[in-house]
Order: structure tokens, then sequence, then C-alpha cells
């Protein structure tokens, strides 16, 4: 595998410890000018780690790095900025009442003659930056009043403003619709057709054959590989990333549905702009069955999966969970109800990113036996629950007082699943539940919300990945505009049909 031109990474033999779990052992990766390089690996493999390295988050414990064939010490992203790195983060950095603008020049400020800030140039600055490399923005409008996507082309415009050369992107689709996620390949042709290298950390293996020329594959902390991608399958990369065949279809025995658990009748929601978005939704689950809502982002999910679990008040409508009127419950009601939900915003509804691993575990039922006896907790049996859930469903590093805001996305998604399914719910309801994870993980998911219709629990699965929908339903309801416009039997089911109502059209 001959490489030509510049080498402008070379992280040589780097190894991170910390205390004695091991993150990064001894990886080499090298990165050639003018190309897209993906880092692969499961969750909690250590490529983040690894890019915080390159970025000066982290020192290495060993091991060296040469930037454009000088060795570097970076200690600090400012090294790294220093040096042409540029980061985006999974989870963006971003001040949500500052404008796009702001955001992009903050701490590098253009200035007048008398000191001020010349704002006229740095309008025309970011303007220039944004049509160069068709990343086009609003430069005035605020953080908190635009989409998801457009956030993330705002940190990438931070880090070519500051003249990254090298850009860094953790998990860059984890987040984004599929029509955002089309946008940003683009994006990234722009740049690298202006002479930019990407590195790329994902465990996407579509996006990671669509977009990168050379792939890394790291798992459980070492170096698997390095290979040209247009050499490999999807399958091979698969079984390189976490060391076993992987399936991509979902084992899924059929079954014929029982009593019906959740029905919402003429359901109306508003959003936060008092518009409607729910439009006298009617929907039944039944015992036994995976219903999948399918449906482009924006259609009214996020307000109707909040109203079904206590969080948006209903306008108009009912929902009934196994005949008893639920409508504009608590979210404790609701549990109580046997309902459980893992949400869509994993950082923001699913855990207490600041309590450990353990304790989030037992968010619902602390006060319950066996974790309290005479409201004391039982810290013993806390623990042993957490062991159980961690080997069970593979959480990384198996560490149970690990706080959950140092988990990898990844890794957080797996102890809100943990946590929800084995809540014995008679219905979950399942909001993106493999965003953010690898194939090996989505394998895993896949499997258990078929076990929970298995077990004869009603299953709602929201997603925004119509594979996802067409692969593990036993029903798809196509939503637009807030209805529920058809809905057909997922073994029929014809993928165009379904795209084209998502958008609008009729079937």
């Amino acid at each position: 595998m001959k490489r030509t031109g510049q080498k402008v990474v070379d992280m040589r033999n780097i190894t991170k410890k910390f205390g004695a779990f091991t993150a990064n052992d001894n990886i080499t990766l090298t990165v050639y000018k003018g190309e897209v390089h993906a880092l692969l690996g499961e969750n909690g493999a250590g490529k983040s780690t690894m890019m915080n390295i390159l970025y000066g988050l982290y020192s290495a414990t060993s091991g060296e790095i040469y930037i454009k064939e000088k060795k570097c010490n970076i200690e600090s992203p400012n090294d790294a900025i220093a040096n042409g790195i540029g980061m985006v983060h999974q989870h963006f950095m971003l001040v949500k009442p500052f404008t796009v603008m702001q955001n992009i020049i903050l701490g590098m400020e253009p200035r007048t003659k008398f000191g001020t800030i010349d704002l006229k140039k740095a309008e025309q600055d970011v303007i220039s930056i944004s049509e160069k490399y068709g990343l086009i923005v609003d430069p005035h409008a605020k953080i908190q009043d635009i989409t998801v996507g457009m956030e993330q082309r705002v940190e990438i415009l931070k880090a070519l403003y500051r003249g990254a050369e090298i850009l860094i992107l953790d998990e860059p689709t984890a987040v984004l619709t599929p029509q955002e996620i089309t946008e940003l390949m683009q994006i990234l042709k722009n740049l690298t057709s202006e002479g930019k290298t990407i590195i790329l950390i994902s465990h996407k293996l579509k996006e990671i054959k669509e977009a990168a020329d050379y792939c890394t594959i790291i798992r459980r902390g070492k170096q698997i590989d390095t290979v040209k991608v247009s050499d490999v399958t999807e399958s091979e990369l698969a079984s390189k990333m976490v060391g076993r065949e992987v399936s991509f279809k979902v084992d899924k025995k059929p079954k014929i549905p029982g009593e019906t658990m959740l029905k919402i009748e003429a359901l109306e929601v508003l959003d936060n702009r008092e518009i409607i978005t729910v439009n006298k939704l009617s929907l039944e689950v039944k015992a036994g069955e995976i219903l999948g809502i399918a449906g482009i982002d924006g259609n009214g999910q996020s307000e109707f999966v909040e109203a079904l679990t206590g969080l948006r008040k209903v306008k108009s409508g009912k929902i009934f969970m196994k005949g008893k009127d639920i409508t504009n419950k608590t979210p404790r009601e609701i549990f109580d109800h046997k309902i459980s939900s893992i949400p869509e915003d994993r950082q923001k509804y699913g855990l207490v990113l600041d309590f450990n691993v353990a304790e989030n575990f037992i968010l619902e039922n602390h006060a319950d036996e066996p974790f309290a006896k005479s409201g004391i907790l039982q810290h013993s049996r806390i623990f042993q629950h957490s062991e159980n859930l961690i080997e069970k469903f593979d959480v990384r590093p198996k560490n149970s007082f690990k706080s959950a805001r140092s988990l990898s996305g990844g890794n957080q998604q797996k102890v809100i699943i943990a946590r929800e399914v084995t809540n014995d719910p008679e219905l979950l309801i399942a909001v993106q539940p493999t965003r953010g994870l690898d194939v090996g993980a989505i394998e895993y998911v896949h499997s258990a919300l078929v076990h929970q219709r298995d077990i004869n629990k009603a299953v709602l699965l929201i997603s925004l990945e119509l594979d996802e929908v067409m692969n593990v339903a036993d029903r798809i309801a196509v939503i637009y505009e807030g209805k529920i416009v058809d809905i057909f039997d997922a073994q029929n089911a014809d993928m165009n049909q379904i795209g084209l109502m998502m958008a609008g059209g009729k079937s």
C-alpha cells in the first residue's frame, strides 16, 4: 500500500494510560496531505482519546508526534492550532446565545485601530470563508435558533478561521439528518479539493466507504490495521473493528401481536412557538410487535415523544396505556404505568452526567428494594446490579464508579438502554436508540428490541434511519407534518414508496 506526498500527521507508538487502564496501546497513525483518513473502532476503542492527544487535550504517556515531518510537542489546543490542527468535537462547544459570527471569531476577534472589535471585517471574513468551502451560514443567526447541522458548519468554520490545515471530525454524522449527512459529504470533498486534510473518527461503515481514502482500525486500544478503503468491503471493515463476523440483518421470527398496549386518539401537541406540530395523530401499538415511525426530522417526532413521556402537555386528544388514560400525566406516573423510554438526547434527558455509572443505572428506582431499605441506599446491591449490567451490555470501561460524563457517547447510550430494558417495561419507547453506536453495539441493541417484542412487550421505535426502521419494525407508520399518513406491513414495504411519503409525496 504505497502512498505518496507529504506526511502531515505522523503519530508514532502512542500509548495513553489512565491509571491502570490503557486507552491507546502503542498506536501509529500516518496521514498524508489532502486525504480523508478514517479512524474506525467500537465505542470506547480509544479513537477520541487518540485525537484528543493530537489536539492537545491529553498528553500521551509515551510516543511522538510529527506534523509535516517535524517533531512537535502539543501540550494544549493552542499548540495544536499553531500547528494548523482544528477539531470539531462530537458534542459541539458553542455559546448558544451568541451569533454564528461571534462564535467563529471568539478569542481571535479582528480589531480596529482604536482597539474595538471590527465587526465589518469579521462579517466579511466569515462570509469569505463560508463561500470558499461551501459552508453557507447566516452570520447573524443565534446558535440557539439554528439546526444541529448548521451548528456543525459553525464548528468547522471556527477551525478554518483559525487557519486549520488538518481537520479532526469526531463522529460528525452522529446527530445529523440524512440530508445533512449528504451535505457534509460534499463539504468534505470541497475541503480536500482545497488541500485540507481530514481525520474522520467514525464507526459508520457506509460513510467511511463513501468519504474516506484510508482507514486505520483500532480495537480495544490496539491498532489492528490500516487499509485503503476502496480495497475492502463493509463486512471486512466490520470484522476488523469488532473481531468477529457481524450480521447486518436482524434475526426476527414471525409473531402474531397481542392486545393493544398504547392507543393514541387524535393527538394534538404544540411546539415551543405554540404552533401545532402533532396534528390529530392516531396510532396503536400492540403487545408483541415493534411499530416503527419513519419520517424526516422536524415532522413532530420530538414533540410526540415528549407528550408520550410526560415532558410536554397535550393540547387535545387522548393517550391510553392498557385502556387507562395517561394523557398529561407526570413522567413518574407514566413510568409507573410500565412505560420506559430511550430518549433522543442522551445527555439532556437520559443521564445525570456527574453521577457515576452505578447511580445512573438506578435513577428511576433508587428508592425501591433491593436498592434501598427503610430509605437507606444499599450500596453493595447497587454496585452488584451495575457490575451485572456493565458485563451484559459491554459498557466500557468496565468501571461502575466512572462518571457518565467520562464515557464515550456510545457507551453512554449503552447505559441508558441497559437501564430501560431491565426495568421490565410493558411498552418501550426507543428514540434513535442506535445513534452513535458501532455496528457490534447496533446488532446488540436491535436484538434487545426484538427480544422485548418476543417476550410480548410493545416497542415503539422512532428513528431517522429508514434502513433501521425497515430492518427492525414489524409495522411502519410514516409521519409527515405531524400526521400518520400511512401504515405498512414491514415485510411488504417498499423503501422508495416510504421515502417518497416521508417527503410529502403520495403513495
